[in-house]
């Protein structure tokens, strides 16, 4: 099973041992963002995002999805 990134970036707070406001603090951006992102929210500003996950050493970036291999076939690689 995949982690999500709302649950990565809440156990890499917890693993810091920040509240969210502490992490909001430190990444510069709104405490309601951090709990948008926290609860997976699937509309987030990517530049926001990837200040949270600079903290930690992080960045967004393409992964593969699993798809059928029917559509695989069709999509450019």
């Amino acid at each position: 099973m995949k982690t999500t990134l709302a649950q990565f970036i809440k156990e890499k707070r917890k693993q810091a041992r920040m509240k969210q406001e502490d992490l909001s603090f430190a990444a510069g951006v709104g405490l309601r963002f951090v709990r948008e992102l926290e609860q997976g929210k699937p509309t987030l500003k990517m530049d926001k995002v990837n200040q949270v996950l600079n903290l930690f050493g992080y960045e967004l970036g393409p992964i593969e999805v699993n798809r059928d291999e029917e559509s695989k076939s069709t999509l450019p690689r």
